[in-house]
């Protein structure tokens, strides 16, 4: 039988943490002794082996039943919503920057032997922000659907205890609850509970959550995966930003992601799809995804309570005159070139003038025109 030499200093240490049940923890001890004993191979590959085997997901479902789901003392209201397998209704459209890293953290959880052998971890922590509506509450959900692990995410509503001494409490429950178990955990509007300390405004409690948050960081353990969520990076405070061993940012989308999304959202209901995506990428560039799919879907329940078209509904999107006036006249030309609308009504539209138009368009009649 062959035994692993590890020092006294650090027996010590995992036995502690293996006493009181924190197994997540131990693995993190475990590869930081595999690391430090990087010189003698037969070493590493035992310990890096054990993890291997460790890290197989056992069934959630049963993992679960052996620690419930944290609760409020008070109002004994759970304070995570669990999503086994996260479902999507649309597939995500993001920016390439974006995507590549997005589709990095899955394959180091997909490949995460790879990573051991090569005394690294996959990423434990990340950081989303960006303005609303972009997309990023809805990255956690892909990123656990494509590594199926289950989706956790926190309540802070719930979490904000009625006697604020327990909500910090509250927070310690959840990240540790989360903590035992293979999940994706969100922290969504994360600058609600990790606002600058240096804020005079706030009360003690809340600048105490940092400080539980920033311990709970330390110590992720590469089975879990954090993410948090913000549309206030400015809000964070500054330490909370070191913790994270990644940040992504979320950029409103561009044209070309706009007209993709579109496309998604109206090729099953309307044939000429891939035209109506093209003009309103156009139209709505100024706007988030999440604002985009509310004023389609205003249009589609229009139609449906009217017992219309559908196309009969899109051209009242186009009429924001908050655009810049290039944009404007970009999406007139738009509307009469691809047979939409006619002069008159892309005028009506966008405010910008027939002559205008007329100049613009490839062609100054379009008999194909709608009215």
């Amino acid at each position: 039988m062959e035994y692993i030499k590890i020092k006294t200093d650090d027996f010590f240490h995992i036995s502690r943490v293996a006493l009181s049940g924190r197994t997540q923890d131990v693995s993190v001890l475990l590869h930081r002794v595999a690391k430090r004993n990087s010189t003698d191979p037969k070493v590493a590959k035992m310990l890096i082996d054990l993890l291997r085997e460790r890290s197989t997901p056992s069934s959630f479902l049963r993992r679960t039943s052996e620690a419930p789901i944290p609760v409020d003392s008070d109002s004994r209201f759970q304070l995570l919503r669990v999503e086994e397998e996260p479902l999507i209704s649309n597939e995500p459209v993001y920016a390439k920057s974006v995507k590549e890293r997005l589709e990095q953290l899955v394959s180091e959880r997909l490949n995460a032997s790879l990573l051991l052998d090569a005394h690294l971890e996959p990423t434990r922590t990340v950081l989303f922000t960006g303005p609303p509506g972009v997309g990023k509450t809805l990255a956690a959900r892909w990123l656990a659907r494509e590594t199926k692990l289950p989706l956790l995410t926190l309540d802070l509503s719930a979490v904000m205890s009625s006697y604020l001494g327990r909500t910090g409490s509250n927070l310690r429950n959840v990240l540790d609850y989360a903590k035992s178990i293979n999940s994706v955990i969100l922290l969504d509007e994360l600058d609600a509970i990790a606002k600058r300390r240096d804020d005079f405004g706030e009360i003690g409690e809340l600048k105490r959550l940092v400080t539980v948050l920033l311990q709970q960081l330390d110590d992720w353990p590469s089975s879990g995966f954090l993410i948090a969520a913000t549309n206030h990076s400015e809000l964070l405070d500054p330490a909370v930003w070191r913790r994270f061993e990644q940040l992504i940012e979320f950029p409103l989308p561009d044209r070309k992601a706009i007209k993709t999304f579109v496309f998604s959202m109206l090729r099953d209901s309307i044939p000429d799809a891939d035209i109506w995506s093209d003009t309103l990428s156009i139209g709505l560039s100024h706007l988030s995804f999440s604002d985009i799919e509310q004023k389609i879907n205003l249009a589609r329940r229009a139609m449906a309570l009217s017992n219309g078209h559908l196309s009969e509904s899109l051209p009242s999107l186009l009429s924001d005159r908050d655009q810049s006036k290039q944009t404007r006249i970009d999406l007139a030309v738009s509307l009469v070139e691809e047979g939409i609308a006619s002069q008159r009504k892309a005028h009506e539209l966008t405010g910008v003038s027939r002559e205008a138009i007329r100049k613009r368009t490839k062609s100054p009649v379009n008999p194909g025109a709608k009215k």
